[in-house]
């Protein structure tokens, strides 16, 4: 018997630990069942479901390949340039609430009140914020832009927070010795340090955000989800394959696109 095997039959077992969180696991699984009801799922239902799969193997081709503003190609391109701009001033202004939220650039008060307001801003859903905006500048892709633009805040700061907390203090402690101030030391000590990974998870955000605008549009926030609903309430089935079709297409796209370029920020 080699020395790995005779280390692995000593290792303390685990038996009863696992059987634990296994009954724990299976409990809340059948807690949670509990709450999910069959009883509206009928033969209606499946007959839509039926027909929504007919509407993606027969498209209404005429909408697909539209060029028009009614067309699905002018959707998709509204989708993403909700996305892209929502993506961006949400970045923008997660920046230096991140260096404010984090613990080692800022005193503690500073950094928990900047912590607390971000945990706010993680807590609302973004169709609420969607219904909000829409209230305030009326339906379309400008309260769209907004309402990722601050969604994008709460996740994209923490992220940038913690990468921020990450980093060898050594470099701060060295410029805080020859005088340096705190925007110095952001600017020339962090920002170079940091710039590649503050692009991927920018990168990465908008990939989020290209899903959160298609749901966005169902509450009358611009892009393809609008439509999209309001051929499902009318029975429109080939215009609803037509728009999953490109949306699904539209996807794939960027996810392929933002995966190369996250991994080249990496490597490089």
């Amino acid at each position: 018997m080699s020395t790995l095997e005779k280390k692995l039959l000593a290792a303390p077992r685990k038996s009863r630990y696992l059987l634990t969180v296994a009954a724990v696991v299976l409990v809340l699984f059948v807690w949670s069942l509990t709450t999910v009801s069959f009883q509206d799922m009928d033969q209606s239902g499946a007959h839509i479901a039926l027909n929504i799969f007919k509407g993606l193997l027969q498209p209404d081709l005429s909408l697909l390949f539209n060029f028009t503003a009614q067309g699905v190609l002018y959707l998709l391109v509204q989708t993403v340039a909700i996305a892209f701009l929502g993506t961006l001033v949400g970045s923008v202004l997660a920046v230096p609430l991140a260096f404010l939220a984090a613990s080692n650039i800022v005193p503690r008060p500073v950094s928990w009140l900047t912590r607390l307001v971000l945990i706010i801003i993680r807590t609302i859903p973004a169709l609420v914020y969607g219904l909000m905006f829409i209230r305030v500048t009326g339906p379309g892709p400008f309260a769209g832009v907004l309402t990722l633009g601050l969604v994008s805040i709460g996740m994209l700061a923490k992220l940038f927070m913690d990468a921020i907390e990450e980093l060898d203090t050594r470099v701060l402690e060295s410029m805080t010795s020859v005088g340096c101030t705190t925007f110095e030391k952001i600017r020339f000590g962090i920002v170079p340090q940091l710039l590649s990974m503050f692009l991927s998870v920018m990168i990465y955000r908008f990939d989020m955000n290209m899903r959160e605008a298609s749901i966005l549009g169902l509450v009358g926030a611009g892009g393809i989800g609008a439509p999209l609903i309001f051929a499902m309430r009318s029975y429109k089935w080939s215009e609803v394959g037509s728009l999953l079709i490109g949306l699904v297409v539209l996807i794939l796209i960027i996810e392929w696109v933002s995966n190369r370029l996250r991994s080249k920020l990496v490597k490089g």
